[in-house]
C-alpha cells in the first residue's frame, strides 16, 4: 500500500483514496497531487497581510489558495477551504483564454477522475489554472503594485508540486514567490520548494508537543526542523496565534522565541516574529477573543529574544 511522504501523517492510502489533508489521492499505485490547478481564493493583497512586515513593504501581492490542510486546528478560519472540497462541472479558467500549454478538457478530466472524494461546497466557486496561466494573471497585476504570486489561504504544502511548477515559471517572469505555511511538511518538500521561494510566512502555533498532537494533529519537531532549513534560504517570518489556556504563558513564548533566536547560527534574532490574537471561531468557541494586554505583554517577552516582534489582530 503506497504511502504519502509529504508530512508526518505518512498516510497509508488505497487506489483512489485520499489522505487527510483532502489534497493528494493514491492513483495508479502512486500519491499524487489530486488538488493540482484547483483554484478556491485569489486576490490582489498588501503584503503585510501575509503577514510579512519587512519584505518589500508598501507592495501587493497576488494571493491563491486551492483546498486541504493536513493540519485539524479548531480555530482554523479558512475551514470551507482547508477540509476539503467537491469538484462539480462546470469549472471556470482563471483566464478566459486557454493556455497553449493545456489542453482545454484538462480540467473535465481532473473533475471526472476525483469529484466523488470531495465535500460539497457549492457556496465557493471553483477555477482552474496551469501555471502558466496564473504566471500570466499575475503579470497582469503589476501595474497594481503586484510584486508576485503568494501561496496561501488553504495549507499549499499538501499541493506542493503546484507551488513549485507555478513558482519556476514566476521566477522566469521575474515575480517573486511567497509561501504562507503551517510548515508541516517532509525535508523532501523543502528542498524542492526552496530554490523557488524568496519569502515564506510559516506558523510556529506553539512550543509544546502537547498542544501540536492533540489539539492541532500536528508534529512540532518537523516544523521545526522546515522552519530551521528555510532560515537560511530565504526571507522568513513566523507567526504565532495566542490561544488562551494552550499556548499564552510567558515562559513558552520566552522559550519558543529564544529558539528562534539561535536559528541560522544565530542570525535568527533578526526574523520577524508576529504574536497574534485569537478570536473564538469554527469549532473552538468555548473561550473568549485573547485579552489585548496579554498580547502585548507577549509580544514583549518575545522582544527580549528578537529584534522585531509585531503584534496582530489587536
Amino acid at each position: 500500500m503506497p504511502v504519502c511522504e509529504v508530512c508526518h501523517h505518512h498516510c497509508n492510502l488505497n487506489e483512489g483514496n485520499l489522505g487527510l489533508c483532502r489534497a493528494r489521492i493514491c492513483k495508479e499505485g502512486e500519491i499524487v497531487c489530486a488538488n493540482y490547478g484547483y483554484i478556491t481564493s485569489i486576490a490582489l493583497d498588501p503584503i503585510e497581510k501575509k503577514p510579512l512586515n519587512r519584505f518589500h513593504p508598501g507592495s501587493n501581492i497576488m494571493s491563491v489558495g486551492s483546498y486541504g490542510c493536513n493540519l485539524r486546528c479548531p480555530f482554523c478560519q479558512n475551514h470551507s477551504i482547508s477540509y476539503g472540497y467537491e469538484m462539480t462541472s462546470p469549472v471556470n479558467r482563471i483566464l478566459d483564454g486557454e493556455d497553449k500549454n493545456s489542453s482545454s478538457n484538462d480540467a473535465d478530466k481532473h473533475i471526472s477522475e476525483n469529484s466523488e472524494n470531495f465535500i460539497p461546497r457549492p457556496d465557493i466557486p471553483l477555477r482552474y489554472g496551469t501555471p502558466s496561466e496564473l504566471v500570466s494573471l499575475a503579470l497582469s497585476c503589476t501595474d497594481s503594485g503586484n510584486i508576485g504570486i503568494a501561496f496561501t489561504y488553504n495549507e499549499p504544502l499538501v499541493g506542493y508540486e503546484f507551488v513549485r511548477d507555478t513558482a519556476k515559471l514566476a521566477h522566469e517572469s521575474g515575480l517573486l514567490n511567497v509561501l504562507v505555511s503551517n510548515g508541516d511538511a517532509s525535508k523532501k518538500v523543502c528542498d524542492e520548494l526552496l530554490p523557488h521561494i524568496d519569502a515564506m510566512n510559516i506558523d510556529l502555533k506553539g512550543f509544546t508537543d502537547d498542544y501540536y498532537e492533540k489539539i492541532l494533529k500536528g508534529n512540532r519537531q518537523m516544523v521545526m526542523d522546515f522552519i530551521e532549513m528555510s532560515a537560511p534560504a530565504c526571507h522568513l517570518e513566523l507567526t504565532t496565534l495566542i490561544v488562551p489556556g494552550f499556548n499564552d504563558t510567558d515562559e513558552e513564548i520566552d522559550k519558543l522565541s529564544s529558539w528562534i533566536s539561535e536559528l541560522n547560527s544565530g542570525k535568527g534574532l533578526e526574523i520577524p516574529l508576529h504574536i497574534s490574537r485569537f478570536f473564538p471561531r469554527f469549532n473552538l468557541t468555548d473561550r473568549d477573543a485573547t485579552d489585548v494586554d496579554l498580547i502585548y505583554h507577549l509580544a514583549d517577552v518575545a522582544g527580549k529574544n528578537l529584534k522585531y516582534v509585531y503584534t496582530g489582530n489587536c
